[in-house]
């Protein structure tokens, strides 16, 4: 299984990026997709999550700015950054909950990490 994330770069306090992070390879099937990120000097953290039926679940911080969504298949996970924050520098991680044989249970895997600088 690997994950492919697309969409980090620098931009401006109060503007936007899309991140995108594309899940390929034997997958049966996924339980959970997600953002998480991590700052200079810091553990790796939440951003946001969703499900196949569309719940999601953000990071005190970056609710109202943040909004993940998926694709049909479930195996694309966005997130879209507004109202970015120089706060919001880190390196993002997508994440999925993959099973890749049947009744075999869920493992983690992430993705290589997408750079996103906001500068002030």
């Amino acid at each position: 299984v690997q994950l492919q994330a697309s969409g980090g770069g620098t931009v401006q306090a109060g503007g936007s990026l899309r991140l995108s992070c594309t899940a390929s390879g034997n997958i049966l099937s996924v339980s959970l997709l997600g953002w998480y990120r991590q700052k200079p000097g810091e553990q790796r953290k939440l951003v946001a999550t969703i499900t196949s039926w569309d719940s999601t679940n953000y990071e005190d911080s970056v609710v109202g700015r943040f909004t993940i969504s998926r694709d049909s298949a479930y195996r694309t996970v966005y997130l879209q950054t507004n109202s970015a924050e120089p706060d919001d520098t880190a390196v993002y991680y997508c994440y999925a909950s993959v099973r890749t044989q049947p009744r075999s249970f869920y493992d983690n895997y992430w993705g290589q990490g997408t750079e996103v600088t906001v500068s002030s």
